[in-house]
């Protein structure tokens, strides 16, 4: 896998890769879960009967039914009018102004033969037309011809004053009530039902009396149309919403669908010809979020190659994936029962194999990633948009995996983990039980017991089954893994042990320098610590060609030429490959064997081989290498040569030893074999104070006992 991989990043740089993998990843996630929002629906149609009871899946408000009921609430609102009393004065007034003008010009008519009179009266008769013409805007209805003028003119000042009087008690009478628009033509008839059967009022007069008394009355009520604005705006707020809650039934098995039962069925979407596509947008949006938390999440992560982010991406998917599929599978199985099947869901498997095989941190947002993704495939249709409780139950049992895997340290603590788990699983399930404050029956209370117990036990005993095929599948050495090949039983140790004892010890010398300078610079120590145990392994072909195996003082090398002694040397790091492989060791343990020199010098023959050849090819004499690609590589190429160089001084001390480690790791820095790594200056100072204190406590002083005096 790593080298389909490595391939893959020759042709699509990682973000692009990463967002191709993350976008079928989320297309796939869709795909598994667009049946857990679509709902059910069903094919109805006007005045058929109901198959079955149907319930509303959401809580949706009948616009129309609302609409309906406030418009009749305004329809009912009695309009807001106002009295004038103002009006029934000024009608009045205009009342008396009308005959203050007739008898304003009666008093200017002299003279006392017929045709004098006949001539004042055609004078006084125009006079009065002016002055009528000024009442004309405020008593517009008062149209009087010649002739009515004449008879008023010629009327006795005791017909005027009686018809002035009457006229003015009829509009008052009339005009000290409310009259409305549609009032008015009954008060007019009333008035001039009063005047023409009153015995009282001048015979002659009665007719223009009736047109005055008519004219004069006018609406004096009015409606307040603010108000009345204000009362309808009251009324139809009063109204509440008309509402279609989620859960309630909408039409009963055997019911015939009217137009009110079809129409509330539009609106729940529940028939399949108006099916709404939002829930899908929805799903879409949700699945885009998680996607990008997880693009973002490796897209920042500094601290990994491109390769093992690439490989970290495909395990996160496959993970993620299998743990969606499977809630599907527990959904399909959820209606055959009463129970929450969803509670027997593997809380603790996905979070186990991804805190174990990529990060912590990606362990946790998929951890909550599954928990919001269940909520809505365990849905229950009409009461509830996500299953909150089967939401939690994920999250919390992952995180508490997530937290107890800390102290892993082999397989078999898997399960010891799982029973952890349970206990959480045991505690929300009762939490859960208790806060709905619903009486179960003893058979209930158990399968939520043994739900809790098996979602636990299931996800140790799946994770311990899994992981060896993720391991080898994507050539990945898990902490577990580690531990296992770190076992003095095994048989590569135990053959560096039996066939050369001096590179056993000087391996684990080397392990202890790496891991502690590993654990300084956040790199892995526990691979450094394994790595270093097997990096001299290929000294097995030819033990006694190195010098920490030699006895009795005999170096075979006092035998042989400079070149032939240092393609022995150098050919240790083949060998040691060839052995790994051969064992189908980790590539990570095989990297460390291969670049645990690097590139360097075998300066000792060198030196020796130039003095007799001053043309000789320095590149004869190196290591074939890579160089160290990773920090820990890097500082196991350090550490073997300091601890080397540190057991060859002669009465080390504090200062000797700080001398030497500098020396070493500038040459190694000068000599470019940290070049293709990511080991920054600063943390090669930490490594050589590491390597100084771990060193001073090796080779410290010790103190000269007393020699036992002879009796």
């Amino acid at each position: 896998m790593t080298a389909f991989i490595t391939k893959l990043l020759k042709i699509i740089r990682f973000p692009i890769l990463l967002a191709s993998v993350l976008l079928i990843t989320g297309v796939l996630q869709y795909l598994l879960m667009s049946n857990d929002v679509k709902g059910q629906h069903y094919d109805l149609k006007l005045f058929q009967v109901s198959p079955e009871t149907i319930r509303s899946v959401k809580t949706v408000e009948d616009t129309e039914k609302t609409k309906k009921d406030r418009d009749a609430a305004a329809e009912e609102v009695t309009p807001v009018y106002m009295y004038s009393e103002e009006k029934g004065k000024n009608q009045v007034s205009l009342v008396n102004t009308f005959f203050d003008y007739v008898v304003e010009n009666q008093s200017k008519i002299k003279g006392e033969s017929v045709k004098v009179k006949r001539k004042e009266l055609d004078k006084q008769t125009t006079a009065l037309k002016k002055d009528l013409a000024n009442l004309a805007e405020d008593f517009p209805g008062v149209k009087l011809t010649d002739t009515d003028l004449h008879v008023l003119l010629k009327a006795s000042s005791t017909e005027i004053k009686q018809a002035r009087n009457d006229i003015v008690r009829a509009v008052t009478d009339q005009m000290s009530v409310p009259i409305r628009e549609d009032q008015l033509a009954d008060a007019k008839a009333t008035v001039e039902r009063n005047i023409r059967y009153s015995s009282s009022f001048p015979e002659k007069l009665k007719g223009i009396g009736i047109r005055i008394a008519r004219n004069a009355l006018i609406v004096n009520e009015t409606k307040d149309e603010k108000a009345t604005k204000e009362r309808i705006e009251l009324a139809r707020s009063n109204v509440d919403p008309t509402r279609i809650l989620q859960g309630q039934i909408i039409v009963q098995e055997g019911q015939v669908v009217d137009r009110a039962i079809y129409h509330q069925l539009e609106l729940t979407g529940l028939l399949s010809t108006h099916q709404s596509k939002k829930p899908m947008f929805g799903l879409a949006l949700l699945i885009l979020l998680q996607m990008i938390f997880l693009f973002s999440l490796f897209r920042s992560n500094k601290d990994k190659t491109d390769i093992i982010k690439t490989r970290d991406v495909f395990i996160t998917s496959i993970v993620y994936l299998a743990s969606i599929a499977t809630m599907e599978l527990f959904n399909i199985l959820e209606g055959e029962f009463e129970v929450i099947i969803g509670f027997l869901f593997p809380t603790a498997i996905a979070p186990l194999l991804l805190r174990i095989l990529v990060s912590e941190r990606t362990a946790i947002l998929t951890t909550v990633m599954l928990g919001l993704s269940a909520g809505i495939i365990f849905q229950e249709g009409y009461s509830t948009v996500i299953q909150m409780e089967v939401a939690l139950y994920i999250i919390i049992g992952g995180m508490a995996c997530i937290i107890f895997t800390r102290r892993i340290e082999n397989r078999s603590k898997i399960l010891q983990t799982s029973f952890q788990v349970a206990a959480i699983n045991i505690l929300y399930i009762a939490f859960y039980l208790l806060l709905t404050q619903t009486n179960y029956e003893a058979k209930e209370l158990t399968y939520y017991l043994i739900a809790a117990i098996v979602s636990a036990l299931a996800s140790g005993a799946f994770a311990i089954g899994i992981l060896p095929f993720l391991e080898s599948g994507f050539g990945i050495i898990s902490s577990f893994k580690l531990i296992e090949l770190s076992n003095p039983n095994h048989p590569l140790l135990k053959k560096i042990l039996m066939e050369a004892p001096g590179t056993y010890h000087h391996s684990i010398m080397v392990a202890n320098l790496a891991e502690a300078a590993c654990e300084a610079v956040g790199a892995n120590g526990l691979l450094a610590r394994v790595g270093c145990y097997y990096h001299d392994i290929g000294k097995t072909v030819r033990p006694g060609f190195f010098v920490e195996n030699q006895m009795n003082g005999f170096n075979p090398h006092d035998q042989l030429p400079p070149d032939a002694s240092s393609d022995i040397i150098i050919s240790h790091v083949a060998d040691g490959v060839k052995i790994l492989e051969k064992h189908k060791m980790p590539k990570e343990i095989i990297d460390v064997a291969q670049q645990h020199h690097g590139t360097t010098l075998v300066k000792f023959f060198y030196f020796k081989a130039k003095e007799l050849d001053d043309t000789i090819d320095e590149n004869k004499f190196r290591y074939a290498g890579p160089k160290p690609q990773t920090k820990e590589n890097a500082i196991i190429c350090v550490a073997d040569s300091v601890e080397a160089a540190v057991r060859s001084l002669k009465e080390p001390n504090a200062e000797k030893i700080k001398k030497l480690v500098h020396a070493i790791a500038q040459d190694k820095l000068m000599d470019g074999q940290f070049d293709e790594c990511d080991l920054s200056i600063k943390e090669l100072k930490t490594i050589e104070k590491v390597f100084c204190e771990t060193l001073n406590g090796t080779f410290h002083s010790r103190i000269e006992y007393p020699k036992e005096s002879k009796s």
